[in-house]
């Protein structure tokens, strides 16, 4: 059984590799994070648009290409492989995945066209300070339509048109969408360990909401999102964890000392190989998560979960090792690895931390054992 990406699905990742190392070296990426008020960089949004990769797995019906989802895995790695600075995350795998899921006809019609189109940015707001979020600790509400409460950090908060904001209503939970730029509400922006990827605190003091999905359905609804999600960010980490290994084995493949390329001392050969080992390894849990999303498997929840914690841990590694392999040098502003070491740190606190993936993970099996 082949488990690998068909012919089509390597031919776009091909051409994607190329497009975007074209449209986003990293000197595009240094210059958003030079500029503190670029927030991203809306040239590459507008050329990603064109390029039809935000509908990838949006049906044709509502302007996308209707590929589906390892048609977006592939894109997602690639994008990972460039660190690129624009909120696709937030907008595709969060914002759209959750219309699709639970919006009514009116609303896919509104809304997936402009996502299609470039012209609508998401953001998910259900955070609320330090601590894992629960039902219990949750404080946001809306009564009459209207939301009250604080979110943040909120990814792509202060330059997103639209969030899905968790809230309790009549004392149950709701996923709801919130316009940004309507009244009510109130954007602060935040420093970040990753400043190409905008950050805000969200005050909302009656603004008015729509609700997805019935009345208490908000939390289910939201593991379900975060469940694909979870998949579509590990290959974007999965692709800077190997643009990660790339640059510290050319590194250390022309880099001297003592007479000798450091390729050649045993330390650098052992730092290459780990990062070697985690970064296939969290291969395999990706491409398992990419068949369950793709099939809308039982086992995605599980395969989910796998995906998300295999891959923060790998990334997370290439990108200090990266660092290590590059030496003095390999911290300084000027260099690349700092790069992906913020956007690892910063891709795995978005959706849920791998601490909170490893109990959901953990939840899971719990629950799969018992049935058994």
């Amino acid at each position: 059984m082949n488990f690998d990406f068909s012919d089509d699905q390597k031919l776009l990742k091909s051409e994607a590799r190329k497009f975007l190392e074209a449209a986003c070296p990293a000197s595009r990426v240094h210059k958003v994070l030079d500029d503190a008020s670029a927030g991203f960089d809306e040239a590459l949004w507008r050329r990603v648009a064109r390029q039809g990769w935000m509908g990838a797995a949006i049906p044709e019906a509502f302007g996308g290409l209707g590929l589906g989802h390892l048609e977006l895995c592939v894109i997602a790695e690639e994008l990972g492989r460039v660190v690129a600075p624009i909120p696709f995350a937030s907008t595709v795998y969060l914002l759209a995945e959750a219309v699709m899921l639970a919006g009514d006809a009116a609303l896919r019609a509104e809304t997936l066209p402009k996502i299609v189109a470039g012209e609508l940015i998401g953001a998910l707001a259900t955070s609320e300070g330090a601590g894992p979020l629960t039902p219990t600790s949750l404080r946001a509400s809306v009564t009459g339509g209207r939301l009250f409460g604080v979110k943040a950090p909120v990814t792509d908060g202060d330059i997103a048109d639209l969030a899905l904001v968790l809230a309790k209503e009549a004392g149950r939970l709701g996923l709801f969408l919130v316009a940004l730029d309507g009244e009510g509400v109130t954007r602060e922006a935040l420093d970040t360990i990753d400043p190409t990827r905008d950050v805000a605190r969200l005050t909302f003091d009656g603004a008015p909401v729509r609700r997805l999905g019935g009345l208490g359905e908000g939390f289910a609804l939201l593991e379900q999102v975060l469940d694909r999600a979870a998949v579509l960010l590990a290959f974007e980490q999965l692709g800077g964890a190997d643009r990660c290994l790339e640059m510290a084995k050319g590194y250390a493949l022309e880099r001297y000392a003592f007479g000798r390329l450091i390729g050649s001392f045993q330390a650098i050969k052992h730092r290459l190989a780990d990062m070697y080992i985690k970064n296939e390894l969290a291969r395999s849990s990706a491409y398992y998560g990419a068949w369950a999303l793709n099939t809308s498997a039982a086992e995605l929840p599980v395969a989910a979960s796998a995906a998300r914690i295999a891959c923060s841990d790998a990334y997370w590694f290439a990108s200090k090792e990266n660092i290590q392999v590059h030496g003095g040098i390999g911290f300084t502003w000027d260099m690349d690895c700092h790069l992906f070491y913020r956007r690892s740190r910063q891709l795995a606190l978005v959706a849920g931390t791998p601490r909170v993936w490893k109990e959901r993970l953990v939840r899971q099996l719990e629950t799969q054992n018992r049935a058994a």
